[in-house]
């Protein structure tokens, strides 16, 4: 089974003639330990996918299947969402959105004990899991101290922290220079196929694209796979 399916999933934004139709239906499968590219211009419906797909902006229609778990189908289906999303679904942001007065470890151990982990436990996951990223030297530094590549990894390495089945990267290389973007999608591909997770990237990067296994392109709302030879076009 997928890590996730999604089936005929729309996202309709006000009513009426005022309605407008951010996201047209839309079906998708992503299989454990695929790296996924989601393109298309600004607009295009790519983070209203992505806010679909996570919940925090539920579609209009749709089905939405996650590790197995059904929790949208046309209506909430009454899982609890958000204990869901820190469960299994992880989130890597442009920005990185690390908490400044936090060291690199702890930013990463807060996920685990918000999960339910115990401090000095939710720590020793922490440096594993930062070791595991190459930035363990980094541990106790603060966001201010750390390049921009570091802080990338440690965003990483806080969506890891729970091993989710699916990992949602919003533009990830786009504040990194060329060497450094080709690092982070490098350590994404390996993420995926180590940890068996489902990456799904939004991205404008076309220097990145040769990285994924697969490739799909949004225009004014709708989805369609892209053939390799034309991604870079």
């Amino acid at each position: 089974m997928p890590v996730l399916q999604i089936e005929r999933v729309s996202q309709t934004f006000g009513s009426g003639e005022a309605a407008v139709q951010a996201l047209k239906p839309t079906s998708l499968a992503v299989e454990a330990g695929e790296l996924v590219a989601l393109l298309g211009p600004s607009g295009s419906g790519k983070s209203t996918l992505l806010l679909a797909i996570s919940m925090i902006q539920p579609p209009t229609t749709g089905r939405i299947v996650i590790d197995g778990q059904q929790f949208y189908d046309d209506g909430p289906t009454g899982v609890d969402v958000r204990a869901f999303r820190r469960r299994k679904i992880g989130f890597i942001f442009q920005q990185h959105n690390l908490i400044p007065f936090l060291t690199a470890a702890e930013n990463v151990a807060l996920m685990l004990q918000l999960n339910g982990s115990g401090r000095r436990e939710a720590r020793r996951r922490a440096l594993e899991l930062l070791d595991y990223l190459e930035i363990a030297h980094r541990a106790d530094a603060l966001p201010a101290r750390m390049s921009g590549g570091e802080q990338q990894r440690v965003a990483i390495g806080r969506a890891l922290a729970n091993e989710p089945a699916l990992i949602l990267a919003d533009e990830p290389t786009a504040a990194l220079d060329t060497e450094r973007g080709m690092k982070a999608m490098a350590l994404l591909r390996r993420i995926a196929r180590e940890r068996c997770s489902a990456v799904i990237t939004v991205t404008h990067d076309h220097r990145m694209i040769d990285g994924f296994d697969t490739v799909y392109h949004l225009d004014d709302g709708r989805l369609a796979r892209v053939e390799r030879a034309a991604a870079t076009d």
